[in-house]
């Protein structure tokens, strides 16, 4: 059961890695980012509402006195992670841009600490200070910061909603189905979206033509399809799956592959070569970030939430 569990969550890390990359071929299409948030939510949670209306209809019931938790879960877990992301990918390579999300466990434990008041292991705090260290190696702080300041609180921002998620996550119990809550999440994040979006400007004839990034050219209809059912429906399906056999602890360490995944795949079909001190320093955040998260498993901490994706 360990290692078939092990196994999900390795496939789902690598599913969501493809999410920052497609949605670039989207944009180069025409697409703006907030446009293409929309898109893949909307087509990820009518594809996955479809799904579940087949399999699993029970999954969809919402407890009354659960709405207000569903409703901060869309807007803050979905559309706040999803949008944050989509933007500030447009102004960072990919693998920054997730580095920078997943400071997410970091602001957990802070937020554990010093807003709940629960007492934490000294290692939860060491793995904080070590990804902030790790962080401010990737932007190299020592130049003036040479990566792009608003595509960095943009990053950060995203990272900061993640953690808002994790959070969340200490509150449901057996009375909430996560396929559920996921697939209204991902509803209810494109109706939130639908001011800022404007869908109905969407240039949908772009979805006929073919972008080229990096020396790759690929269909856009492909690009967008391989993210709603790859990086989005099977990533997160895969993803509950894996949590429900594994350790929160033990599945977060494996979700962090997303980070190398993303820096791969953009590598790959989007010629995003990541410098040395961004590699190094990459490292030691996710090192940092896992520390602090580990840390929280212990009983002095409590319950740990499930790791959130992009």
């Amino acid at each position: 059961m360990k290692y078939s569990g092990l196994a999900i969550a390795f496939v789902s890390a690598w599913c969501f890695a493809f999410s920052g990359p497609m949605a670039k071929f989207l944009g180069e299409a025409g697409l703006a980012p907030l446009e293409s948030v929309w898109a893949r939510m909307a087509g990820a949670g009518l594809l996955l509402l479809a799904v579940l209306v087949v399999v699993k209809p029970r999954a969809l019931r919402i407890p009354r006195s659960r709405l207000p938790f569903f409703g901060a879960y869309a807007v803050m877990a979905v559309a706040g992670v999803q949008a944050l992301y989509f933007v500030a990918i447009t102004r960072l390579p990919v693998g920054i841009a997730l580095l920078l999300e997943f400071m997410a466990p970091v602001m957990v434990v802070l937020w554990v600490r010093f807003v709940r008041r629960v007492r934490l292991p000294r290692a939860a705090f060491v793995g904080a200070v070590v990804a902030v260290v790790g962080l401010g190696i990737v932007v190299e702080a020592w130049q003036g910061m040479r990566i792009d300041p608003l595509g960095l609180l943009l990053g950060l921002a995203a990272g900061a909603c993640c953690a808002g998620y994790f959070l969340m996550s200490d509150s449901f119990g057996d009375d909430v189905d996560p396929l559920g809550l996921i697939a209204w999440g991902m509803i209810g994040a494109a109706v939130v979206l639908l001011p800022f979006s404007r869908p109905w400007n969407i240039p949908w004839e772009a979805f006929t033509t073919k972008a080229t990034l990096g020396g790759h050219t690929l269909p856009v209809l492909g690009a967008y399809l391989w993210m709603v059912v790859v990086a989005t429906v099977v990533a997160y399906i895969l993803g509950v799956n894996a949590v429900r056999r594994l350790s929160a602890a033990v599945g977060a360490t494996v979700a962090s592959l997303e980070v190398i995944g993303g820096a791969v795949v953009a590598w790959a079909l989007l010629g995003e070569a990541l410098g040395l001190f961004q590699i190094i320093g990459g490292l030691i955040v996710i090192s940092g970030a896992l520390l602090a998260q580990t840390a929280t498993a212990s009983p002095v901490a409590g319950p740990v939430p499930e790791l959130s994706r992009v």
